[in-house]
């Protein structure tokens, strides 16, 4: 019997706005990570995002065990911009609560 034995690449994609995708979906490095972080399996993460086949779910956790220092730097950058992100929504945006309990107030007029 004779299996070939390959080196394959991991099946991660950096978009035109530096996130990683896993395989050919929208789906972030960053929630596969995560989910596998907070103790999902595999397959409760292939059902979770139904568009990545579970040989990918697989090469990015094991892509992620052999280089956790790199994809960690990653995801704490990501999370960086994401809360950069958020305060410049929270200066743009008006106080949706304000706006919420007005309408409501109105709504029992």
């Amino acid at each position: 019997m004779n299996i070939r034995l390959e080196q394959e690449a991991p099946p991660l994609q950096e978009d035109e706005t530096g996130a990683i995708r896993v395989g050919n979906s929208r789906v972030l490095l960053e929630l596969v990570i995560r989910a596998f972080q907070d103790g999902a399996s595999p397959e409760s993460i292939m059902q979770r995002y139904s568009t990545l086949p579970l040989s990918d779910v697989y090469s990015t956790i094991g892509y992620y065990l052999k280089h956790q220092s790199d994809v960690e730097t990653y995801l704490n950058q990501r999370e960086q911009l994401s809360e950069t992100v958020q305060q410049r929504l929270k200066t743009v945006q008006p106080d949706l609560s304000l706006i919420r309990s007005r309408l409501l107030a109105q709504q029992h007029l």
